[in-house]
């Protein structure tokens, strides 16, 4: 069964830059479109960022100007490049692969805490 591990989040001051990591345990991000979400207490999972297999991009409007979205397919590994954080944007980070009708092509990792301070 294939295995995403998040990874890079950590407690930082407002203002300040993260980059998130997410590796896979198999190949397939040529193959499937990626994104990273985040999620707070006593809310629903919420769309960060997402790539296609051909390297396109889209953000959420909350984070557009200031995330970016890459990946690496010869390592297997997503990244979520964060800068300019704000504390709005604490949160815990995972990834996955989505699907048509709200679904995902994989378990949940245990995702990555990013906790801004201001």
């Amino acid at each position: 069964q294939v295995q995403l591990v998040e990874s890079g989040g950590d407690l930082v001051q407002s203002g300040r830059s993260l980059r998130l990591s997410c590796a896979a345990s198999a190949s397939f991000f040529s193959i499937y479109t990626m994104g990273w979400y985040r999620q707070t207490p006593g809310k629903q999972r919420e769309l960060v960022a997402t790539i296609t297999s051909d390297g396109s991009t889209n953000y959420a409007d909350s984070v557009k100007g200031r995330f970016a979205i890459s990946k690496d397919n010869a390592k297997n590994t997503l990244y979520l490049q964060m800068n300019s954080l704000q504390p709005e944007d604490t949160a815990v980070y995972f990834c996955n692969a989505p699907r048509l009708g709200g679904r995902f092509y994989f378990p949940w990792g245990q995702g990555t805490q990013v906790t801004v301070s201001s």
